[in-house]
């Protein structure tokens, strides 16, 4: 998988593929050994429950609207033409509580096996079975919290 010149038009994934995962709308942009990036279309109240990348580091641009986060432990706040940068190994999660859409860049280096789990999840609905699966693609879920004790509500 090596990087082919060109450009990565709006609305269109590498391949013409759009990977619905759990409401959310990923689309593939590139895809080489090193590098991973997808455009995500987060609808309101939808979310990513905090986990942990092992071997990859992973970005999130934010194009429109905004995100809350837990990265590290800390509850953060992502607006547009913000650049957010989850480390390898540090727990993440990510929030749309605008009743919004927000659109983001998503990128992840290396690639590993994020790719391959994308595909797998595609169109899957039932939360056990993303957490079930993850651990093999080398994205591990934490044990599941209140959305309100992960955003420090309470």
């Amino acid at each position: 998988m090596s990087l082919k010149p060109g450009i990565a038009r709006k609305g269109e994934g590498a391949d013409g593929v759009h990977w619905n995962i759990m409401g959310q709308v990923y689309t593939p942009k590139s895809v080489t050994e090193e590098c991973f990036s997808w455009h995500a279309l987060l609808p309101p109240e939808t979310f990513v429950p905090p986990h942990i990348h092992p071997t990859q580091d992973e970005y999130i641009h934010v194009l429109s609207g905004e995100l809350d986060l837990v990265l590290a432990g800390e509850h953060v706040h992502a607006k547009a033409g913000d650049l957010v940068c989850m480390p390898r190994g540090i727990p993440h999660g990510i929030f749309n509580n605008t009743g919004h859409d927000v659109t983001c860049m998503f990128w992840v280096t290396p690639t590993g096996k994020l790719v391959n789990l994308f595909r797998k999840l595609h169109n899957m609905s039932r939360p056990d079975e993303v957490v079930a699966l993850s651990p093999d693609y080398e994205v591990n879920f934490l044990p599941p919290q209140r959305a309100a004790d992960i955003m420090g509500l309470e």
